[in-house]
């Protein structure tokens, strides 16, 4: 009896090890030598300085920046999360609906204007750092406007909107979208 519980105490030794041990290992040197950008956050560096991640929504709501996605969590990444507000909430269609009104009216738009759904709901994760390129057509006037920009410069931005625009994943899977903190990041660079 003895003599299959050392055993089995050894398999178990020997499996712990391969698994926490050398599976980790694996894992990150495999990361660090191909995915060595997402592997460490893929952070973005501006005069040597961290700035954010282009994975992690952040807030802009001055009119001289393209607005990111509604959070429900203030754009904090430490308690990920939507609302968990359903389709009959009341709560809900307020916000929306207050969304949409400020967006229109910031944006100097018709009254009749679609806006994108995703500048009306926020995401299930809270720090959706992309919107679609329809969004952040809708918001070339306000920046114009905003920046005084003249019409060279307007169509230097919508190049760059063009420019930063991401493909669908293997050319199917998702949508067209824009990192909203890199387009903005070049957004001061227009001169």
């Amino acid at each position: 009896m003895f003599k299959v519980f050392l055993t089995s105490f050894k398999v178990l030794l020997i499996f712990t090890f391969i698994t926490f041990f050398v599976y980790h290992l694996v894992i990150t040197g495999i990361s660090q030598i191909f995915f060595k950008d997402k592997a460490n956050g893929s952070m973005i560096i501006k005069d040597n300085r961290i700035i954010g991640s282009s994975l992690i929504g952040q807030k802009f709501n001055d009119d001289k920046y393209f607005w990111s996605r509604p959070s429900a969590i203030d754009y904090n990444p430490v308690p990920s999360g939507g609302s968990n507000l359903g389709p009959t909430s009341n709560i809900l269609k307020g916000q929306v609906s207050e969304r949409k009104i400020l967006f229109i009216k910031k944006n100097i738009l018709p009254s009749s204007t679609e806006v994108p759904s995703e500048m009306l709901f926020a995401s299930a994760s809270g720090v959706d750092p992309h919107i679609s390129t329809a969004a952040a057509f809708l918001q070339v006037e306000r920046i114009c406007r905003a920046r005084n920009f003249n019409n060279f410069q307007k169509k230097k931005l919508i190049n760059l909107i063009e420019e930063k625009t991401e493909l669908p994943l293997f050319g199917f899977l998702g949508e067209e979208r824009i990192n909203v903190l890199a387009l903005n990041i070049d957004l001061d660079n227009i001169k």
